[in-house]
């Protein structure tokens, strides 16, 4: 895990990375390296850190509880997220903490994904391939955040990784630099990026720069 390095103030963001073949990945890891040296930013590699997903409940929430900004950022896996990230949410999202009666630890923070998938955005559509939008397919993830009292923005998407060209893949890791650091700062419209499809659709209408 990276620790964040410290900052003056703004939110603390906490970015939950999930990839269980980083090597091959053709995209994720150049947005993770473009992340890693931000302050105020914690890059946690679950896969790293729990290689056999024994995940530490009390210090995953204890992670949680130190940030404002929880971030879920992976590749589009069947339409959800890498296992790993599954287990997490049983396991730490524990009623009477995070959600139910007393469970309150989460409210006020704010969420979202970063996802990357092979196929191209039209694939993502009623009247694609897929039948239905990335937004409809992370409604049960949409609807934790919710119910944890959470707010939860557009994710931040990034179609078509099967043949990027490294320079396409470096505009992606700077868009995505940009929202990470604007987050960090509060200078995301958080009107704007709760209800548009996803986040670098349009970022100069939704980061303030």
């Amino acid at each position: 895990m990276s620790e964040p390095q410290s900052t003056a103030a703004g939110n603390r963001i906490l970015v939950l990375f999930a990839h269980p073949a980083l090597e091959k990945s053709r995209l994720n890891h150049v947005l993770v390296r473009g992340i890693r040296d931000l302050p105020g930013v914690t890059v946690h590699d679950l896969y790293e850190e729990y290689p056999e997903q024994d995940i530490d409940v009390m210090r995953e929430q204890a992670l949680l509880l130190a940030h404002d900004v929880i971030v879920f950022q992976h590749p589009f896996f069947w339409y959800s997220t890498p296992a790993i990230l599954k287990e997490w949410q049983d396991l730490v999202l524990q009623h009477g903490w995070a959600y139910g009666s007393g469970g309150t630890a989460l409210h006020g923070k704010t969420m979202l994904n970063a996802i990357t998938t092979g196929g191209r955005e039209v694939a993502y559509s009623r009247e694609g391939h897929n039948r239905f939008t990335i937004r409809e397919l992370l409604a049960p993830i949409e609807q934790t955040a919710r119910l944890c009292g959470m707010e939860y923005l557009a994710p931040f998407v990034v179609h078509g990784t099967l043949g990027m060209s490294p320079g396409e893949a470096a505009r992606h890791a700077a868009d995505w630099r940009r929202t990470v650091e604007a987050l960090r700062d509060g200078r995301v419209d958080l009107e704007r990026a709760a209800a548009v499809s996803r986040l670098n659709a349009d970022l100069d209408a939704v980061v303030q720069d």
